[in-house]
Order: structure tokens, then C-alpha cells, then sequence
């Protein structure tokens, strides 16, 4: 697993750039899909509160820009603005090849991976896609918490549901 991604801020990132952190959690999203807007304040409040814990959570958008309109490297950086985190790292996979290289294939799709950057989670979110309020298994919050004990997660892929990312070719 290698990328070299600009983010929002307009730095560049490496998987180097996050090798400090115990676990790392990338969660391939967009801004227009509607399934993937139901989850961003989601995966903010995860990074708020694990930020602390040496997890490196991070966002990337792999929609084509030409193919669906408002997902431009300017369009994400409003949306975290919007959401009043700047500091998130919202990075741009412009030429699509890292979701290939991930497989990659809906929005939202999480991939989380332990101190040794072995996969231990791929999948969803949670159970309740339209309301949080509603979720009953918390997937992705519960593979963060036992990753940074250090355990075996109990359900390593729970399939991932949402907008089917726009590739190009």
C-alpha cells in the first residue's frame, strides 16, 4: 500500500507521513453521494475522538471529477470547511489508482490496518445508513478498539454499502 495524494490543505501525503501511528484508517467517501454525506459527521466524530489515540484517520475521494460534478479538489475543501474541520485529511486520489490498487468500489469503504499495516477491517460504516440515531452495531468503531488493544477483530469484512465510486475507465 503506497499513495502519494494531495489533501485538501494543499500538502501532499504519503503512507509515510502516518507511519508514527499505531493503526491507520482510510475511508474512501465523496461529496455528492448521499449515503456517503449521511456518514461524514460520523467519521469526523471518529477522528475526534481517536485522534489522541495514535490512529491516523484519513478521508480520500477517488470519484472522477469529470464524470460527477462537485467532486474537484476545491468542492472538498468547502465540504470540510462546511464541516468545520480543517485539519481533517481529505485527500484526492486524482488518477484513480489508488482505490484500484485498494479494491475499492463504494462510498463509504473503510480499510483499516494495524501497527504492522496489515488489513484487519474492510468494510462498512455501521448498521443504520440513514440515521444515527438508529445504529445498533457500531463495525468500524469497535475494529478501531479492539486494533488498538491489539486484538483480532471478530468480523474482519462486513460488505460496504453506498454510491459505487465513479471511475473513469
Amino acid at each position: 500500500m503506497n499513495f502519494k495524494l494531495q489533501a485538501t490543505n494543499g500538502e501532499w501525503y504519503t503512507n509515510f507521513d502516518f507511519a508514527d501511528r499505531y493503526a491507520l484508517c482510510i475511508v474512501f467517501m465523496g461529496n455528492t453521494c448521499e449515503t456517503a454525506k449521511s456518514y461524514w459527521k460520523r467519521i469526523l466524530k471518529l477522528y475526534d475522538n481517536y485522534e489522541e489515540d495514535s490512529l491516523a484517520l484519513m478521508a480520500i475521494n477517488s470519484n472522477s471529477d469529470k464524470l460527477t460534478e462537485g467532486e474537484t479538489l476545491a468542492d472538498m475543501k468547502k465540504l470540510v470547511t462546511d464541516l468545520s474541520h480543517e485539519g481533517f485529511v481529505y485527500l484526492k486520489d486524482a488518477d484513480q489508482s489508488f482505490a484500484k490498487e485498494m479494491g475499492a468500489s463504494v462510498i463509504p469503504e473503510v480499510f483499516l490496518f494495524n501497527s504492522r499495516r496489515e488489513l484487519v477491517y474492510k468494510g462498512t460504516i455501521d448498521d443504520s445508513v440513514e440515521n444515527e440515531s438508529q445504529v445498533m452495531l457500531a463495525y468500524l468503531e469497535d475494529a478501531i478498539e479492539y486494533c488498538l488493544d491489539g486484538l483480532d477483530i471478530d468480523y474482519p469484512e462486513i460488505p460496504a454499502e453506498g454510491c459505487e465510486i465513479k471511475f473513469e475507465s
